[in-house]
């Protein structure tokens, strides 16, 4: 069996964002009633102190949609689009290299179902389709690990953008718990919180795509 190697470049490089996600309650279900205590027999001396209670402002984003193409991140998009593109020749060669091992393994199999069988010729044809599964194993091994190499280098710096950006457009705004809805599920939240597509349309004017988010050479 031929292995397919084709460098996926997406999902996963959704950007987690749930800040104090675990201490909150899910959406929609009350938070747990303490257990009453019973009454004290003797008033106490004084009032007991109060403390000032703080106040959240809560926001839900979904950073999933940050990948779209049409609605969603432009640098995402475009960082996509150059990874693909450099890494297209060596697609191609592989996608090459396993369309020659199935046209050899379709000969081979003709060569099997024709009588007499030539088993020279046969043997020729199985040597080759061999050598020729090692080859696209190794070249593929070594491009998906140069494609991760790739995509690492180009993704972090964005993603690091991202998140010092989503962190200034929530200070502005009052806002200081924000739960990715990507990353955490939630039973019901409303859409008045829904920051998903200020924040993409905020990022989006204040950090235009440029000639260089495109032409910047791969490091070597």
């Amino acid at each position: 069996m031929i292995r397919d190697y084709l460098f996926p470049a997406s999902a996963l490089l959704v950007v987690a964002f749930a800040a104090s996600a675990g201490a909150q309650q899910p959406a929609g279900r009350p938070a747990a009633q303490p257990t009453p205590t019973p009454a004290a027999t003797t008033p106490p001396t004084s009032a007991p102190a109060t403390g000032q209670l703080p106040t959240s402002k809560m926001a839900i984003i979904y950073t999933d949609l940050f990948l779209d193409q049409k609605t969603g991140i432009a640098k995402f998009s475009t960082v996509v689009t150059r990874l693909n593109g450099e890494f297209s020749t060596l697609k191609n060669e592989i996608q090459q290299m396993q369309t020659r091992a199935q046209a050899l393994e379709t000969e081979s199999n003709k060569l099997r179902e024709t009588a007499p069988v030539n088993q020279q010729a046969l043997q020729a044809k199985i040597d080759q389709l061999e050598q020729l599964k090692k080859d696209i194993q190794r070249k593929g091994e070594d491009a998906q690990a140069s494609y991760n190499r790739r995509r690492q280098e180009l993704f972090t710096p964005l993603q690091d953008e991202i998140g010092k950006a989503l962190e200034a457009f929530a200070k502005a705004r009052g806002i200081n718990v924000i739960i990715d809805g990507a990353q955490v599920p939630l039973l019901y939240a409303a859409d008045s919180i829904d920051i998903t597509r200020a924040f993409i349309a905020d990022f989006n004017s204040k950090n235009p795509v440029t000639a260089a988010t495109t032409t910047t050479p791969p490091k070597d």
